[in-house]
């Protein structure tokens, strides 16, 4: 039996694992550019399987109109994107990748953190324009000897967590869902939130996206943050206020800024380009070759397991959005 699966994410999907995988069950596979409900919608009336990215919105929407819809499969860790509990509720598995990209994203974090530190972008600049003058990047912080806060404690954190021993930091975490002894395992100590932004002078988001994360980075927050602070996110954009992050850069109340994700992708014309404390990348830590190929295997595989009536690896719970 032939099965339809539209997938709607050229970005991180490799196309000749995906085909190799999918022809396994003998699926045809339709991609589409589309990314808004109404598209998508209209994409999966006749199909048994939808492959997602982060930027298509799978609303109640599309879910209602797959008519013979089996599974979502989200080519990534994030499911903020998808109503799982309406897609659960009309009996349609949503599976993710949870391990996926926790080498790349904890290392473009580190990335950004040292970039961000030793000036590199601006120094870079700097000696393209024919200069040669180390006094551009002032003032620039020593790493050893810092506070490092990390907002939540999953794998990506915890990843980041165990690459930084060695370089002499002091590195704290806050997550109520995660115990303080799998944070102790790593050497990293267990703070509330105030406490993290109060002593941190590098504050590293690794936090999904939720109602009740969505903007807790705000104005408040940054008034707690060291002046001198750094902040990185790596993880969801809609987690910060940007138009307070911008006032607390150009105030003074914040040192800098490493940015991979933002609050609308792509963010256009933002304000925070203009400043040479910021550092950003396109939503890209996820990316390595080796990544785009283990991803496209994980999530098409999950899929096939539920087209062919077995239970997924990575089934996402709706009670939580979490697995």
């Amino acid at each position: 039996m032939s099965h339809k699966v539209v997938v709607s994410d050229t970005k991180v999907m490799d196309g000749e694992t995906r085909a190799a995988v999918l022809n396994a069950v003998d699926a045809t596979v339709e991609t589409i550019a589309a990314k808004e409900p109404a598209a998508v919608a209209r994409a999966v009336k006749d199909a048994d399987a939808l492959i997602v990215d982060a930027g298509t919105q799978v609303t109640a929407e599309v879910v209602e109109a797959g008519d013979s819809l089996k599974v979502v499969g989200r080519a990534g860790i994030g499911v903020d994107n998808i109503d799982v509990r309406a897609a659960v509720d009309a009996g349609v598995t949503v599976v993710n990748v949870p391990d996926y990209s926790v080498e790349e994203v904890s290392t473009h974090t580190f990335a950004l953190v040292l970039a961000c530190l030793r000036k590199i972008p601006t120094f870079d600049r700097s000696v393209k324009r024919g200069e040669w003058e180390w006094t551009v990047g002032q003032p620039i912080r020593c790493l050893a000897g810092s506070t490092v806060g990390l907002v939540a404690f999953g794998k990506l954190a915890s990843r980041f967590a165990a690459k930084l021993r060695g370089f002499d930091v002091d590195v704290v975490a806050h997550d109520p869902y995660v115990p303080e002894y799998r944070m102790g395992d790593l050497g990293v100590e267990s703070v509330t939130f105030e406490t993290l932004l109060a002593d941190s002078d590098i504050v590293s988001l690794h936090a999904p996206l939720t109602d009740e994360t969505r903007g807790m980075v705000d104005a408040g927050a940054f008034d707690r943050m060291r002046d001198d602070a750094l902040l990185v996110n790596t993880a969801r954009g809609g987690l910060v206020d940007e138009t307070a992050l911008y006032d607390a850069l150009v105030s003074g109340d914040l040192g800098g800024a490493g940015l991979d994700v933002r609050e609308a992708e792509p963010p256009g014309d933002s304000p925070l380009h203009d400043l040479d404390s910021v550092v950003c990348s396109p939503h890209v830590a996820w990316y390595s070759e080796e990544s785009r190929v283990e991803l496209t295997q994980t999530v098409a595989e999950d899929v096939i397991r539920v087209l062919r009536g077995a239970e997924p690896e990575n089934p996402v719970d709706p009670e939580t959005g979490w697995f």
